[in-house]
């Protein structure tokens, strides 16, 4: 009811806001970004009249979809090691462009708990075997790295949302004894590892999964007397793939399992209010998420699903069936270090897959690394910055600009509009304070020329070819 009530005010404010906008002239704002000029801002006005022969796009202000909790990225080590290279005035520059509103004005960010395949190498936060009662649980390594990564972020952004997951439990608490899912094969497996749907590495056994419940607990209360707002955890990162890097698989029931009988009543006994999510998950079947959200014990501490990978395949149809279901795409797929246009334009197809299919918020990975791009376990990947060790310069990367676009342009509280079908390479959006913010990406060769209807007024937009674009206008 109160969603209900809060949409029709937002309506009846923005069809007040269209009858009063003509009596005054208007400006829209214009940003573009192309292979040979980057982040080239100007302003146009808006049209009263509609020009013939130009292909029209009408936005529908009361078309709302879902709400924009925010956008960022991933704090890992290697990245904080690669901003050390640089001197400080540089790597201040970069955190700014990542964390301020004149820059990608990131809101939302993720870390691991413990080591993932950017870490400098294997840790976890208590690998004392059999330590049961976390007696030696310790985040003194995360000293080193995230926690000066995180609280530099912070100087820009205090209100940062940062959420967690492990790549790996310690390894006494897995079958395997080893922070990998196959040590034995790790040189056959590829760089996304292989499925092991139905089986679970962890040890399901009472007095482990207590204990790691409890370690969720800690590491949670450890973060926040650090000051670090910890607002949720998701349970598993990737839980189907068998990964030669830390990973860990589990069965969708024995992951219910654990949320439903350990972790969620762990945290609500102990009045620990971080959010449990099922995630990130990394495949195409609902199924598996079903099987999380309909479970009696474990679907009630549930506030969302994160998905990832292949779990683009299986998002439709979560928000088709949940629709009321908090759902974010938690790691932008990485590339192979090419760190070039097309990498960059495929992600902006990413971007409109999660974003048209529900969800909230949108991260990519890697914020930045040195030139090598390699991750601990030797996979290159792409990243918003290149830092090179040698030089001690840096580079922003096709991919900043286009996440730029979306993130600066497109505040934390905004409500997705829904677009015509027929254009698929527009979103656009209303943001708080009744401003309409727009992504347009010409992929072609040719430059464009698009009109934007809105209500009454039209907006000519003129598309570089290969450029990613984005407008704001008052409504």
């Amino acid at each position: 009811m109160v969603v209900k009530i809060r949409f029709s005010l937002i309506i009846l404010l923005a069809a007040v806001l269209f009858t009063s906008c003509k009596k005054k002239p208007q400006q829209f704002t214009f940003i573009s970004s192309t292979p040979h000029a980057r982040w080239e801002e100007s302003s146009f006005p808006v049209m009263p009249d509609q020009h013939e022969g130009i292909p029209v796009v009408n936005v529908d202000v009361t078309g709302l979809q879902q709400d924009i909790d925010g956008f960022g990225a991933c704090f890992n080590e290697l990245g904080w090691d690669a901003l050390q290279l640089l001197p400080d005035t540089s790597r201040e520059a970069i955190l700014k462009d990542f964390f301020t509103p004149e820059g990608c004005d990131f809101t939302i960010c993720r870390m691991p708990i413990g080591a993932n395949d950017y870490s400098r190498d294997w840790y976890s936060l208590d690998e004392t075997d059999g330590d049961f009662n976390m007696n030696d649980f310790s985040i003194e390594r995360d000293r080193e790295a995230l926690i000066p990564y995180i609280k530099a972020a912070m100087q820009y952004t205090g209100d940062l949302k940062i959420w967690a997951s492990p790549w790996s439990p310690p390894v006494w608490m897995k079958t395997n004894h080893h922070y990998a899912c196959r040590p034995a094969d790790v040189n056959d497996l590829g760089p996304e590892g292989a499925g092991r749907e139905g089986v679970t590495e962890f040890i399901m056994e009472k007095p482990y999964l207590e204990a790691y419940a409890l370690y969720f607990e800690k590491f949670v209360n450890a973060y926040r007397n650090e000051g670090v707002n910890l607002y949720a955890v998701h349970v598993q990162n990737e839980p189907n793939s068998c990964q030669s890097f830390p990973s860990c698989v589990w069965a969708p029931s024995d992951q219910a399992t654990f949320i439903g009988d350990y972790l969620g009543p762990k945290f609500k006994a102990d009045n620990v209010d971080a959010q449990i999510w099922y995630g990130t998950y990394e495949r195409p079947s609902v199924a598996n998420v079903d099987t999380i959200l309909q479970d009696p014990e474990a679907g009630p501490f549930v506030t969302g699903v994160g998905f990832q990978w292949a779990g683009k395949e299986a998002i439709a149809g979560v928000h088709e069936k949940y629709p009321d279901m908090k759902l974010m795409q938690t790691e932008s797929e990485c590339g192979n270090g090419s760190n070039d246009w097309k990498a960059a334009e495929y992600t902006w197809s990413l971007m409109k897959h999660y974003l048209e299919n529900g969800a909230s918020s949108y991260l990519y990975w890697n914020m930045a690394l040195d030139e090598t791009g390699k991750s601990r376990w030797g996979w290159k990947q792409n990243s918003l910055v290149t830092v090179d060790s040698k030089t001690r310069k840096f580079k922003y990367n096709p991919e900043y600009y286009l996440f730029k676009a979306l993130t600066h342009t497109v505040k934390p509280g905004a409500i997705k509009l829904k677009t015509p079908a027929e254009y698929d390479d527009m979103m656009v959006f209303l943001n708080p304070g009744n401003e309409l913010a727009g992504i347009i990406v010409n992929t072609t060769f040719k430059n464009e020329v698009q009109q934007v209807k809105i209500g009454d007024r039209y907006l000519v937009i003129r598309l570089q070819p290969k450029s990613f674009n984005a407008f704001t206008v008052r409504l």
